[in-house]
């Protein structure tokens, strides 16, 4: 009977999903995808709210799991003129309701939940903010009772919150992140993640070196051109060694020297007049012939393991940076991560060298996990860990970072600005009058709302009534001020200042704010669109991070002049 021929299985192609989502999948991967899906974002509106729908916006198109709008206003007429996803049928409807309907437009497949309550009832229950994966919190600086509340419950319950204002051509947003919020899958620049250990080869890496190099002055041309410059560099670091006492180059004058000794072993005989595998030897001299060290960050971690108590309940970042430091201290490195840079050789010898460094790398990664399972053993821990979870974190160990997050300063707290007061004085371009301003601001609004004053007069009234809000803000800015420069003065920061008033911030300081208060006055609380839907997008892009634990996110405050175009971030 003969033989029938199989046909092979059809190729399968990108899902829908895929399709949908390619750009960014091509950024955060399946995990961050999957994490992105998982989330439910809230937002506490209040004011005119654009800047909060236009992060929503920024969130939905990326494919978030659920929002939830809470708005007690109607639509009125200076709405439909900022926000976008309103229509003239809104006029009188919950702002709530038809933002989320037409924000569900974009992107069918995320759920959106329109609440039209005031914050006051909507935070009768505190318990409810539990329910979601992040706060957004826009609204006006009447609600710091209410802000306060928001930023004590998420800080209890390690939900991330976002404070974001945007009034005229200036806006600002702060985040709160948990106590520790660890970031394992950083993206640092692939140029720096090369680890090659050139220093410390392993046995099976050895091997490969002396039976691609022992003959190297006979190769031919193509195979000497073509010989993988990390083996040229082991080759000829056994030479150095040799004539060295047997230590590899250490410090830059040794290096240099190794650098010549290396360009002068290639061939300049041949057509192409030297050879392009012996250049990146010895390009990569410098920045590959150092002795791992431990990095700043994971140094941190590590101490602070010395002094945390691990328990079942203690989260898996914690378990591994604790087997991550065992294995930092058995072997004197950190887990190899396995990625190999781009090189001059045959396809078939850098399949080889790939695969030896990928198979050093799992073998670390087996040692960290082995630690792992012996704690979760020791702590009678229900549930493992995953393996890739453990993977990830050995590959990216060098570049994990922890942020300390601490809670929004609803309160002005002069001693936190006080690290930022000399930035204040000295740097004539320094963005954080913006931060001053905004201060004085919500404390002005909110000292008008606990005396249940009127607000101020719209910005179009009469030139003498124009300056009582002006004078108002001032004066508010001032006292910031005099309270940042008589702790910056006073070397006992313990003293409570009863007498601020000895201590004048400088005419150049007022200078630099007074300008950002007029355009507050002016703006009288409105939002520009073009500076909230800017401002959104930045709102959205530190949320993803946050969201997908990937990339680094900004801590914790940043400022935007829309007049310059320019932003600073600052902890405040």
């Amino acid at each position: 009977m003969a033989t029938q021929a199989l046909t092979p299985p059809p190729l399968q192609g990108p899902t829908a999903k895929e399709k949908k989502y390619d750009r960014q999948l091509r950024l955060w991967a399946a995990s961050g995808q999957e994490a992105l899906e998982q989330a439910h974002v809230l937002l506490l509106n209040s004011g005119p709210g654009v800047v909060g729908v236009e992060a929503l916006k920024n969130l939905i198109l990326p494919g978030i799991g659920n929002f939830t709008i809470v708005d007690e206003k109607r639509v009125t007429e200076p709405d439909l003129g900022i926000n976008f996803f309103l229509t003239d049928d809104s006029l009188g409807k919950s702002r709530a309701s038809e933002t989320c309907k037409y924000l569900r437009e974009l992107n069918p497949d995320v759920n959106g939940h329109p609440v039209q309550s005031s914050l006051e009832d909507f935070l009768q229950d505190p318990e409810i903010l539990i329910n979601y994966s992040l706060v957004l919190f826009v609204a006006s600086s009447k609600s710091r009772s209410n802000l306060s509340l928001v930023s004590r419950i998420c800080s209890e319950n390690a939900i991330p919150l976002f404070q974001v204002h945007s009034i005229g051509l200036f806006s600002q947003f702060s985040v709160q992140l948990p106590d520790d919020f660890p970031v394992v899958d950083t993206h640092p620049d692939p140029a720096s993640t090369n680890d090659l250990r050139l220093l410390q080869p392993w046995p099976e890496l050895h091997e490969l070196m002396k039976s691609k190099t022992k003959d190297l002055d006979s190769l031919s041309d193509h195979d000497h051109g073509h010989v993988p410059y990390l083996l040229l560099l082991l080759r000829f670091l056994e030479d150095w060694k040799k004539s060295h006492g047997g230590t590899p180059p250490s410090d830059y004058g040794e290096k240099k020297q190794f650098k010549t000794f290396v360009e002068g072993k290639a061939r300049t005989n041949n057509p192409e007049g030297g050879e392009e595998n012996f250049d990146e030897a010895a390009a990569s001299v410098l920045k590959s012939l150092n002795r791992p060290s431990l990095p700043s960050g994971l140094r941190t971690i590590f101490d602070e393991l010395d002094s945390r108590e691990l328990n079942r309940d203690s989260p898996n970042f914690w378990l591994i940076a604790k087997a991550i430091q065992q294995f930092n201290s058995d072997h004197d490195s950190l887990p190899l991560p396995g990625a190999l840079p781009d090189m001059k050789a045959q396809s078939n010898d850098y399949i080889q060298l790939q695969n030896i460094y990928k198979a050093k790398a799992r073998q670390d990664a087996e040692t960290v996990t082995s630690h792992v399972r012996a704690m979760e053993k020791a702590q009678e821990r229900k549930i493992a860990i995953d393996p890739k979870e453990i993977e990830a974190f050995c590959k990216g160990a060098a570049f994990v970072k922890l942020i300390k997050g601490q809670p929004l300063a609803t309160n002005m707290d002069p001693h936190r600005l006080k690290p930022l007061y000399q930035d204040l004085k000295d740097e004539e371009g320094s963005l954080l009058p913006i931060h001053i301003a905004f201060r004085a601001y919500d404390a002005m609004v909110a000292a008008q709302a606990a005396a249940d004053e009127p607000p101020p007069p719209k910005a179009n009234s009469q030139r003498r009534r124009q300056d009582e809000p002006l004078e108002t803000l001032q004066n508010h800015a001032q006292n910031i001020l005099m309270k940042m420069a008589a702790i910056d003065t006073n070397t006992n920061t313990n003293n409570d200042n009863d007498n601020d008033d000895q201590y004048p911030p400088s005419e150049i300081i007022i200078a630099r704010v007074t300008p950002i208060l007029e355009e507050l006055v002016r703006a009288d609380g409105a939002e520009l669109h073009n500076i909230s839907a800017l401002t959104g997008g930045m709102v959205a892009q530190e949320a993803i991070k946050i969201l997908t634990k990937q990339y680094v996110p900004m801590d914790n405050t940043c400022v935007f002049d829309g007049i310059a175009s320019r932003s600073a971030v600052f902890r405040i």
